[in-house]
């Protein structure tokens, strides 16, 4: 060699060495610069993925899920090793060997940087991505790709690769708003990943490299050759086999989109629950994998729903068909695809599908729906009944022929009835004359057919709203807020402010009762004007119907609802008085009417609170808080929040009244039976708290705080009695259908009507139920709780105390049953009718008055009213 070629050599190798060393510190000093800027991969170990809020009911069925991205973490073990190996024949099959790194692929993103200027592919390892995904942004400069890379060696240094891998698993994006395969595969598939085939899971380990735009649904032939693709990757690396590639690779695109399905509709509860959750966690609720557990129970539920819808329909139908909803333009007709898209813009409403009437003949119609199919709607179902809407109060004549009402692009409602039947098998002819014995052995069971009917009907322009509760503590069992949530998201139950009417008058009864009145107490059922400033001008109430019947007994005012004794009832007790015992219920004060219009049910009040103050008529007399929220589970499954309601106990002590009475032993559920009322000692009712929800500390007690009373253990087993004979004889009649001796209630109508009620429970579930129009419009003549609300309530209950046994409240020890005359509630001897008492407030024995030529009051064998320890009004016989 000589000199000069010598020294060139020499002066190359100087050259790559200044430019090694350049380079090196080139790139410490990059490292100097990125490295403060860098998160800590420790916090790749608790990091908390995003996983949406999910509600359920009290037997764990799903009712609500709310979030924007949609994900069910897995574990490494949980993953299928097919499904590992489709993603790293996609994505790093070097993964399990390299650094976090790969200098190919960086090789290639660095030329495509020179050529073009901007770097076109990532040349990412899975290590890569999952630095990207966590603290990193997914836009293509260079900064961040050099931030990529040392994070990418520090995670390889920190984790295993199982733990990579893992999160890798449940991080990325598929499209969709699903985040991890587990909630992809539920997404595109309907399945658990763990459930899927090899041909699914090649599609899904396509997804990572364009899940929005090359996902099987939005791009089928492009998501077929990515997953192609893996599947050959898969086999030259040795994952599958020949005969597995072959049967893979000729596997049809099955993805199609599923929505998480829910298992119980309660769309009105899971929006509370939501409304809670977004309270106690702020925005983080849906993002932190919270499960709310209420108190619902999913077989209620379901019973509350139907019973609902099915009362409105029913209301709906007694006052005449309002016609079509829309009428399209007949070229609509010609455009089927056009036509199928406007129907599937349409809501299915209570089950009530919309379909587009295409032909019309006297007695029939065909009807178009969303699924295509074109079906018959004959006379018999729907048609012959029509009677057209005039009024609430008025219908037209019954429709004659089908083109008087309907013509084509008339878009209509339809429920589906399927039915079973069962085909009898009969002998043949031949069998028949042949003498074959068909009774030598049992025969075949034929196989039940079911057949599928079409019925016109429209959905309801009424309203309504129906809650449950648990009388013992609150707990609210069902709800529902109207006729359908896609309709309208106001919740009846919890926003509709509407006067009660007569229903509220068993909490005016309550307080007579409480303060010396009885059962057998006679108020004088007349005409009365009232001239009050605060009442504007003249009020002359009146009853139902305009009569009157002169001196009534109490219980017989209340299950005839006589507004004349309500009145006077109210007079006498004095507003503050009676406003005062209410407000023990739970109503606030603040809400009630300020003068006698109160004993009407006056005051606007909600279906949640009239059902907590019936629920102490239920429980034995004592006040609960309804609550929705029975605990709060964080994504692993523990325990966060723990509802203490208030809670019944009937053989713990008396409370006394205020705050001291809330901090008592834990109870024992076992004792919560409102069967067993215990003797009132006179106390005033406890003040009002909170419902308090709080975080769990295992190393205290968790006690439920007792619920006070509202009334004494004697008041509640009195209007028990009184409010029974609502359904034996009065206003609620209806639901002597139940066949229960332990439900009771009260009916309310208001003004118009405009507002029906019906409000009552069984020692197991306090429910009320109302029926109106959001407008306040007149529901029509004939219409009361009786006929609109009371039916929804049968219906509701029938199912939810099925099979329970019928529960009483047990008689306290000063009750006692005398023989009266009905006619005066005096004590008689013979005859009359049997009324229950208090020991110390049994009326006079009648005596025979000569002067007035009448029976009287003989009390010398009572107490004294000194004696009684209360004072009597004046007007009290």
């Amino acid at each position: 060699m000589t000199v000069k070629a010598r020294n060139r050599l020499l002066a190359l190798l100087w050259l790559g060495l200044a430019g090694v060393a350049a380079t090196a510190m080139a790139l410490a000093s990059i490292y100097l610069y990125l490295k403060p800027g860098l998160p800590s991969v420790e916090s790749l170990r608790d990091i908390r993925l995003q996983t949406p809020l999910r509600v359920y009911s009290q037997d764990m069925k799903l009712i609500g899920e709310f979030g924007e991205k949609r994900r069910n973490p897995i574990t490494i073990e949980q993953t299928p090793e097919p499904f590992i190996h489709a993603i790293l024949a996609a994505e790093d099959a070097s993964f399990y060997s390299h650094n976090g790194v790969s200098i190919k692929g960086l090789m290639r993103a660095a030329s495509q940087l020179i050529k073009t200027g901007s770097i076109q592919s990532g040349g990412s390892t899975l290590t890569m991505q999952v630095a990207r995904n966590f603290f990193l942004s997914r836009e293509q400069r260079f900064v961040r790709k050099f931030n990529e890379i040392l994070l990418s060696l520090q995670i390889e240094q920190e984790l295993s690769k199982d733990e990579i891998l893992a999160l890798y698993i449940n991080k990325i994006f598929l499209g969709n708003r699903a985040y991890g395969f587990q909630a992809a595969a539920q997404v595109y598939y309907g399945k658990d990943i763990k459930d899927l085939n090899l041909a699914q899971w090649a599609m899904m380990a396509g997804l990572p490299k364009a899940p929005s735009t090359f996902n099987p649904l939005a791009n089928p032939s492009r998501a077929l050759v990515r997953r192609n693709w893996i599947l050959k990757r898969m086999l030259d690396l040795g994952y599958i086999s020949q005969d597995q590639f072959k049967q893979s690779i000729t596997a049809p695109v099955t993805a199609s989109y599923h929505s998480r399905d829910l298992d119980l509709n309660a769309p009105y509860i899971a929006e509370m629950a939501r409304k809670e959750a977004v309270e106690l966690f702020g925005d983080n609720a849906y993002t932190d994998g919270y499960q709310i557990i209420t108190t619902v129970d999913s077989r209620l539920q379901e019973a509350a729903r139907n019973a609902l819808q099915h009362g409105l329909e029913s209301y709906d139908a007694r006052h005449g068909y309002r016609g079509p909803e829309q009428r399209l333009a007949p070229e609509l007709l010609q455009d089927s695809d056009q036509l199928i898209d406007l129907l599937n813009e349409i809501p299915i409403l209570g089950g009530l599908e919309p379909g587009v009437v295409t032909a019309v003949e006297p007695k029939k119609l065909l009807v178009q729906l969303r699924d295509r199919r074109v079906i018959e709607v004959p006379w018999s179902n729907g048609l012959d009944t029509i009677r057209p809407y005039i009024s609430e109060s008025a219908r037209g004549a019954r429709l004659q022929s089908a083109e008087k009402m309907f013509a084509p692009g008339d878009v209509i409602r339809l429920r589906k009835v399927v039915k079973d039947s069962q085909v009898e098998e009969t002998p043949s002819e031949a069998e028949a004359t042949a003498g074959v014995d068909l009774s030598t052995g049992p025969a075949e069971p034929a196989e039940p057919q079911t057949s599928e009917e079409w019925v016109l009907t429209q959905v309801p322009d009424a309203q309504g709203a129906l809650v449950s509760i648990a009388p013992e503590d609150g707990a609210i069992r069902a709800l529902v807020g109207g006729y359908d949530f896609r309709q309208s998201h106001f919740n009846r139950v919890t926003q509709a402010a509407r006067q009660p009417g007569s229903s509220f008058k068993p909490f005016i009864y309550a307080s007579a009762i409480e303060r010396g009145y009885t059962a057998a107490s006679i108020i004088n059922d007349a005409p009365i004007i009232f001239e009050q400033s605060n009442l504007q001008d003249v009020w002359r109430p009146e009853n139902d119907g305009g009569t009157f019947l002169g001196p009534t007994r109490l219980r017989m005012a209340l299950y005839r609802s006589r507004n004349m004794v309500s009145i006077r009832l109210l007079q006498s007790l004095g507003l503050d008085y009676a406003l005062g015992f209410v407000e023990g219920f739970g109503f606030e004060r603040s809400k009630l009417a300020r003068n006698l219009t109160i004993a009407l049910g006056s005051s606007a009040l909600t279906p949640l609170e009239m059902v907590r103050g019936y629920a102490a008529f239920a429980n034995g007399g004592y006040r609960v808080e309804p609550y929705l929220v029975d605990r709060v589970l964080d994504v692993n499954g523990e325990v966060l929040y723990q509802a203490l309601p208030l809670t019944v106990c009937n053989n713990c002590p008396e409370l006394g009244s205020g705050p001291a009475a809330l901090s008592a032993e834990p109870l024992d559920l076992a004792d919560l039976h409102p069967e067993e009322p215990q003797v009132d000692q006179g106390q005033e009712p406890a003040e009002l708290h909170l419902l308090p929800v709080g975080p769990l500390d295992p190393s205290k007690s968790q006690a439920r705080p007792r619920a006070p009373r509202a009334m004494s253990a004697e008041t509640a087993y009195i209007m028990d009695s009184m409010l029974k004979d609502v359904i034996k004889r009065g206003t609620g009649r209806r639901a002597l259908k139940m066949k229960r001796g332990d439900i009771a209630g009260k009916t309310g109508t208001t003004n118009g009507p405009r507002d029906a009620w019906f409000s009552g429970y069984s020692p197991h579930l306090a429910t009320s139920a109302w029926v109106g129009f959001d407008s306040y419009g007149e529901l029509g003549k004939n219409e009361y709780g009786g006929s609109a609300a009371l039916p929804i309530w049968i219906d509701f209950m029938s199912t939810a105390l099925e099979g329970l046994p019928e529960r009483h409240l047990a008689q306290p020890d000063n009750i006692v049953t005398v023989r009266i005359n009905p006619k005066n509630g005096l004590r008689t001897s013979y005859g009359g009718m049997f009324e229950i008492f208090r020991t110390n407030r049994m009326p006079g024995r009648e005596v025979y008055n000569p002067y007035r030529n009448r029976y009287t009051d003989d009390t010398r064998d009572l107490p004294s009213q000194e004696a009684q320890g209360d004072s009597l009004p004046e007007e009290l016989f």
